[in-house]
């Protein structure tokens, strides 16, 4: 019975350790995109404020509004 135990943990390891590697490239991934937007936004909105040009309005998808 022993041996059985031994047998199902070295069966699952591999799936579960890459269900790990996966979740972490994903959020590492969506971390970055996260992080890209928002200083891409902040430089955007800086070259409008240096060009004299009203700061640009959210689309109403980007809105936090509750209706």
């Amino acid at each position: 019975m022993d041996n059985w135990w031994v047998n199902a943990i070295w069966s699952v390891t591999p799936t579960v350790l890459i269900g790990i590697f996966f979740f972490g490239v994903l959020r590492l991934i969506l971390r970055a995109d996260r992080t890209e937007r928002r200083i891409y936004k902040e430089m955007e909105a800086e070259e409008r404020a240096r060009l004299g040009l009203p700061p640009k309005a959210d689309s109403p998808a980007q809105s936090n509004d509750a209706q």
